[in-house]
């Protein structure tokens, strides 16, 4: 005990006041008290007024019932300083089952209070940013439907909308991960693509836990929104018993990594490979925002339906 790391103290429970009887060399390091200082001295004399009565009574109980306990509390230096003490306390027997003292070891969890701290805040912080989210897009989502009613363009203020609708999806489920600078692929696209099949029975998924930097949302949001809307209007989405596949993984060059993104739609009107659909408004909304993220899509009309490849970069460090 006396060369180990680990801070260290023996109580006699024996004697009044159960003084502590030894304290090894990384105790004194820790609590900055000198051995004259400490032995002979009650192990309260580490506690202040920030000590929390609930971990003393906890650590009162343990000694009462002679029981083993793992207590964090706020104890402080001889300089002062407050530190979270993670103390592990319990009993010493001798070989006839007698109690002979009680046995301390201290841990500075300072640091990991501040982590735990920390991230505390940025789920707070997540929250609130959603909630203030949500109240900005239904602020737009209201500007964009009085708008369209003054001047008599409902359906263009609803398409508008329903874009805006899958924004706040997307963003929504990946704030909590904002403040790591990298989001969850296929926790936007789940989100994203919820609405269309509230079953759960008509779009399947494909993917691993790829991440991506927090700039992907937007494309990603607005790009799957497009084909999901087009596929219930013209596509797979528009028979009963049709259905969508959509995988995504990492590709390309480590110096080069992209997002590759397959949406696959069968058992939708039949369509022969001749006959290539007029290209909807959306597609060159797909089109445009793709390539400002330095991305593209490619589209293949088969019989059983569009196939379609979204590929974007992924940044190094998301990856």
């Amino acid at each position: 005990m006396a060369q180990t790391r680990m801070a260290i103290c023996l109580c006699d429970p024996h004697q009044p006041d159960a003084p502590i009887i030894f304290a090894n060399r990384a105790f004194r390091t820790l609590t900055g008290y000198d051995e004259d200082e400490i032995i002979g001295r009650n192990c309260r004399f580490l506690q202040g007024p920030g000590t929390d009565p609930a971990a003393i009574a906890r650590i009162r109980a343990a000694i009462d019932q002679e029981d083993v306990v793992v207590v964090e509390i706020l104890n402080y230096r001889r300089d002062g300083n407050a530190f979270w003490n993670a103390l592990h306390l319990g009993p010493i027997y001798d070989a006839e089952g007698r109690l002979l003292y009680f046995f301390g070891s201290q841990w500075d969890v300072s640091d990991v209070r501040a982590a735990r701290t920390d991230e505390r805040h940025a789920r707070d912080l997540a929250r609130e940013l959603s909630h203030r989210m949500k109240n900005m897009f239904a602020v737009i989502g209201g500007i964009v439907n009085f708008t369209g009613r003054a001047r008599g363009i409902e359906n263009e203020a609803r398409e508008i909308n329903e874009r805006i609708q899958a924004l706040g999806r997307a963003y929504e489920t990946t704030l909590d991960e904002a403040s790591s600078g990298s989001i969850e692929v296929g926790q936007a696209i789940r989100s994203v693509l919820g609405p269309y099949d509230p079953d759960g029975r008509r779009i399947e998924f494909r993917g691993n836990g790829l991440r991506s930097d927090f700039s992907a949302v937007s494309v990603l949001g607005l790009s799957l929104h497009e084909l999901a809307a087009n596929a219930v209007k013209h596509g797979a989405l528009s028979r009963p018993d049709g259905r969508v596949t959509i995988s995504w993984k990492r590709n390309g060059a480590a110096n080069a990594p992209t997002i590759v993104i397959d949406w696959i739609e069968e058992g939708g009107p039949p369509l022969e490979p001749e006959a290539v659909p007029a290209a909807p408004a959306s597609s060159s909304i797909v089109d445009k925002m793709m390539g400002m993220a330095r991305g593209n899509i490619k589209r293949e009309w088969r019989r059983e339906g569009l196939k379609a490849t979204l590929r974007l970069p992924l940044r190094e460090e998301a990856a």
